[in-house]
């Protein structure tokens, strides 16, 4: 990619990659309207595909002319005439109010509506409602504003331009500026290789069913008719599972939209054609909310016997005593919990006012014990840095673009099964010494390139060694096969701090709450979790010292 320090058309570079990329692996899955704005763009003068991309990168699709300054690109009304003549670029799109409002500064508000500005000397903001009340009819920039001595270009593609980007990255959430940032060296990206058959969406049909969804989404967030938007949602059918999936999670999310209204009838026929996990668990609570305690009792037993996950395992323990008891049902013998060491301490406020984990640190730390704050960066990273060429491995349909953080199917429930061989191999290493070196190979060759795992800004090398002098190659094992079994949900949940006795090679973890603080359900699955395979880790209850009776 050319560098932006060095070639002032470097993000015309990286559009025209773009377009060669889409047009080796997307030819067969391109509109027809696409291929030829492909071909079109290539016969451009240099000038005007310069400015088109420049639209296209900037935000909205109305731009003032004299807001169009580019060295490189020079007088933007001779660059615009070979766009105006393919459609690309409007000169005389029509404007609602609103439209123009956005566009125009407070004085030239001023000079072209005073006689309808009821308090001319009050904010911007506050004039909008106003105006736009008394001009309901849309009109050109011109005939807008006849007095402005500038020129409004409109963007007609930028459609087009989305839907590209989205065959691109496979997303929308990813933007043009991936390049900016990779090429000035803020994001580094692992280089993999991509076959010419790796691509995130393998049909046209694949490419309208992403787009439908988030036009779903988008008229959901902007607060159009429920019903409409669960039609349409429910309407759509597609044999990719991962299209399936944001399907099912959006259903999900209007799910529990419709819990927070109490519309509960409602709620209870999404979530059970709703298949995102967490769905059941929903249904559940809803049944409940009705009163209709056999019926949830029936599926939270047929749960208890096939949980989808630890977390769902979890909310059943909670669930099943609560219905039994609404049944008149007699009481299941309570659980005794795992106990968890606990250490309660008295700490002075701190001035100036810091994190209740980081006052617990600076009291723990010692100079032969120090501690440090990881949360979930410490064992993540050493995870990502040992596994780093299985997470990076270029199967099919987990790569396909240059910008990826991590596969795409991370959070697939085959991810494991589908890279087990690879996984066990790396697990070997932990048999002996070999996985120490591994890791800091990995740390030295690797710093700084984008993981779904690695915190490269929490992992010190005074800190990674430490952690490979200190923690068993056992307890590493335990944890890396858990964050497999459900990379989204054990991710997260570990203790806030990490102890370290270097001299005697041993550690606890310490998971701190401060005043009116309480264990959350993953971090209480973690603390289980630790208890069973006798890791050392303690609570830190903290009350500050004038709070005390």
């Amino acid at each position: 990619m050319a560098s932006t320090l060095e070639d002032p058309l470097y993000y015309l570079h990286n559009f025209r990659q773009v377009l060669h990329w889409l047009g080796q692996r997307y030819a067969d899955l391109l509109a027809p309207d696409e291929t030829q704005f492909i071909q079109q763009f290539d016969s451009l003068p240099q000038a005007s595909q310069a400015l088109l991309v420049r639209m296209v990168m900037r935000k909205g699709t109305h731009f003032r002319a004299s807001k169009l300054n580019y060295l490189e690109i020079g007088c933007p009304h001779a660059a615009t005439v070979p766009l105006r003549a393919l459609g690309w670029v409007d000169g005389q799109c029509p404007l609602a109010f609103e439209e123009l409002f956005a566009l125009l500064q407070k004085g030239e508000l001023l000079a072209a509506f005073t006689p309808w500005i009821s308090q001319p000397k009050g904010k911007k903001a506050d004039w909008l409602e106003g105006l736009a009340a008394q001009f309901s009819e849309p009109r050109s920039f011109a005939s807008w504003c006849p007095d402005l001595s500038d020129t409004l270009y409109s963007l007609t593609v930028m459609d087009l331009c989305d839907r590209l980007r989205l065959m691109f990255f496979g997303n929308l959430h990813q933007d043009w500026s991936e390049f900016v940032l990779a090429d000035l060296g803020i994001y580094t990206y692992e280089k993999v290789d991509i076959c010419s058959e790796s691509r995130g969406l393998r049909t046209r049909a694949d490419v309208q069913g992403y787009l439908f969804l988030h036009q779903c989404q988008q008229a959901f967030e902007s607060g159009a008719a429920l019903e409409e938007v669960l039609a349409q949602v429910a309407a759509l059918h597609t044999d990719n599972p991962w299209l399936e999936k944001r399907r099912a999670k959006l259903l999900f999310q209007l799910g529990q939209y419709c819990e927070r209204s109490a519309e509960l009838a409602l709620a209870e026929q999404i979530y059970r054609t709703c298949a995102y996990p967490g769905a059941r668990a929903r249904l559940i609570r809803v049944l409940e909310r009705q009163e209709d305690y056999a019926q949830a009792m029936a599926l939270a037993s047929a749960a208890q016997q096939a949980p989808e996950s630890a977390a769902e395992a979890q909310h059943l323990l909670r669930v099943i005593p609560r219905l039994r008891r609404k049944l008149g049902e007699p009481r299941l013998p309570a659980l005794k919990p795992r106990e968890v060491t606990r250490l309660d301490l008295e700490l002075v406020l701190p001035q100036p006012l810091m994190s209740v984990e980081h006052c617990v640190l600076a009291h723990l730390s010692e100079p032969d014990g120090p501690v440090h704050y990881v949360e979930n960066g410490l064992i993540n990273s050493l995870f990502g840095l040992l596994c780093w060429d299985v997470i990076f491995a270029p199967l099919p349909g987990a790569f396909f673009h240059p910008f990826q953080r991590g596969p795409a199917d991370l959070h697939s429930e085959d991810f494991h099964q589908r890279r087990a061989p690879l996984f066990a191999a790396c697990f070997e290493q932990l048999r002996d010494d070999r996985y120490k070196a591994v890791i800091r190979q990995r740390y030295a060759e690797k710093w700084g390139i984008q993981s779904p795992f690695v915190f490269w800004n929490l992992l010190s090398e005074a800190l990674l060694e430490q952690a490979l002098d200190c923690l068993p190659a056992e307890h590493l094992r335990y944890w890396f096969e858990r964050l497999l079994l459900d990379i989204r949900a054990n991710r997260t949940g570990m203790p806030d701090l990490i102890q370290f006795w270097p001299a005697q090679k041993r550690y606890r973890m310490i998971e701190v709450k401060g005043p009116g603080d309480r264990l959350q359900d993953n971090q209480l699955r973690w603390l289980a979790f630790c208890g069973e395979n006798q890791m050392p880790v303690t609570v830190c209850y903290v009350r500050w010292a004038e709070q005390a009776a």
